[in-house]
């Protein structure tokens, strides 16, 4: 869905190519319950004239139906696709909605508010620059706000605007502004948030969400949509370390051999000399083809194919970097999990990882704590359960290439797999790569003996043994 322009009639390729060229910026919307989030998304939309007329149709008629707002019409329903989430009112998988204006593209993640569909909400932030926090005027800082808030902040969303909703319930008061605006400063002190833009608004009625409103004549910020399309982007990614995480190889005749993936970091000329893990053969880059022709240069996130000047014997799953700036090889790694499913996530089990395109399995060795999501206190433990956050340390059977995640997300995350239902039932964050020498685990046990670790566990509880030869006797 785009915005109207008058190219659309006089030159539409010129439209088209204006619209590719346009700057993306992904955003979600997080907060605690019935905060408004949906109704904000739909509002956004509205005001700025982006539903088409058959959409606006169906709203009404479905507002009448389910009656969850003494308005005419419901704009939440624009983002309710599912029917539980129509009949309560309520949001329960990630919503995606895409539009434009002048100036960008956006794409929207309307996530969930309630605890239990916390892995729903840090599924739609994993790859958002900007999110949108809601809270409700009347309660302030709730409990999910933290959470939310977190988990951004984990996620490395650099850009958190507070959008403080439903002021017109509490007739637009200054003094609940201000108030929810020191309490919610003093979570982000402890949460480590540095930007912040905080906005008093009304989704249901409109008020600063596209259009300024005359009831807050004491604000003087950027209505919603001003800060979307202005806020900066350009510093967000890493254009220092390049990395290539390797998805393909091209082979389509004799002459042309080429290296095919979305560049995660960093930026890349031809000449340069590059190195590919954990090979660690070297070369130099030959010619950067993409599907408009040839370039001279690329950056992050830039999907390109890359040839070189040698054949080097590289294959998916295999990372390309700058010769000098390599990336940290290793089979074991210290990171946060947000822990996604009902099945805990403990020792003595094997799993499978997922690394940008490589794979490789382990198990988890050691929990250093897991987080008090109200009081953001560290706590021990010995597992995760369901919607849990917390730092471990995990043993692969294989050596992957990886970055802390805080120095490029791209190399610095990866999934948790279950073997058995091939289903994702975690997210991590690179925190370190640490020395496979000095750690016991997948580098000392093979696949079969931590398989075998974890089913003896499970039905013969009482062998409190850790070392799986004790348990072969």
């Amino acid at each position: 869905m785009s915005h109207q322009s008058e190219l659309i009639e006089k030159d539409i390729l010129g439209y088209l190519k204006e619209h590719e060229n346009k700057e993306l910026l992904r955003f979600l919307t997080c907060g605690s319950v019935d905060d408004g989030k949906s109704t904000l998304i739909g509002r956004l939309l509205h005001d700025s004239k982006l539903i088409y007329e058959d959409q606006l149709s169906s709203i009404k008629k479905d507002s009448k139906r389910y009656n969850t707002t003494d308005e005419e019409f419901d704009l939440a329903l624009l983002v309710g696709g599912l029917e539980d989430e129509r009949q309560q009112g309520i949001t329960i998988d990630v919503a995606y909605r895409y539009f434009s204006t002048s100036k960008r593209k956006f794409i929207i993640a309307d996530t969930p508010g309630h605890e239990q569909y916390t892995r729903n909400m840090a599924t739609g932030a994993s790859n958002c620059q900007l999110a949108i926090i809601l809270l409700d005027a009347r309660k302030g800082v709730l409990p999910q706000t933290k959470r939310h808030s977190f988990i951004a902040h984990l996620l490395g969303i650099k850009h958190i605007v507070v959008a403080i909703n439903k002021m017109d319930l509490v007739d637009f008061s200054e003094e609940v502004f201000n108030e929810t605006c020191a309490a919610y400063t003093e979570l982000a002190k402890t949460i480590g948030i540095k930007e912040m833009h905080f906005l008093p608004l009304s989704a249901l009625k409109g008020d600063n969400v596209v259009d300024r409103s005359s009831r807050t004549d004491w604000y003087e910020g950027p209505t919603l949509m001003e800060l979307l399309n202005t806020v900066e982007l350009t510093h967000d990614r890493n254009y220092e370390n390049f990395r290539l995480p390797i998805q393909c190889v091209v082979r389509p005749n004799l002459d042309f051999r080429g290296f095919c993936g979305t560049i995660a970091g960093g930026e890349v000329k031809v000449g340069d000399d590059i190195v590919t893990l954990p090979s660690g053969k070297e070369s130099k880059v030959k010619s950067i083809v993409t599907y408009d022709g040839e370039l001279e240069g690329a950056c992050a996130g830039m999907a390109v194919t890359l040839t070189l000047e040698d054949e080097i014997d590289s294959s998916r799953g295999d990372l390309i970097v700058k010769k000098g700036d390599e990336a940290k090889s290793t089979d074991s790694l210290a990171a946060h999990i947000v822990w996604m499913h009902e099945e805990k996530f403990e020792t003595g089990r094997l799993y499978d990882f997922k690394f940008a395109s490589n794979s490789a399995s382990g198990q988890l060795v050691n929990v250093d704590y897991k987080y008090d999501i109200n009081t953001l206190e560290k706590i021990e433990t010995d597992h995760f359960e369901l919607n849990e956050i917390g730092l471990c340390q995990i043993d692969l059977t294989d050596k992957v290439s990886i970055d802390p995640y805080s120095l490029v997300g791209g190399t610095g995350s990866f999934i948790v797999i279950d073997r058995m239902s091939n289903v994702t039932i975690g997210a991590g964050i690179v925190s370190k790569a640490l020395d496979s020498t000095a750690t016991e685990g997948a580098g000392k046990y093979s696949a079969f003996e931590i398989e075998l670790n974890g089913l003896v566990r499970k039905h013969f509880p009482e062998w409190e043994c850790k070392d799986i030869s004790e348990i072969l006797k």
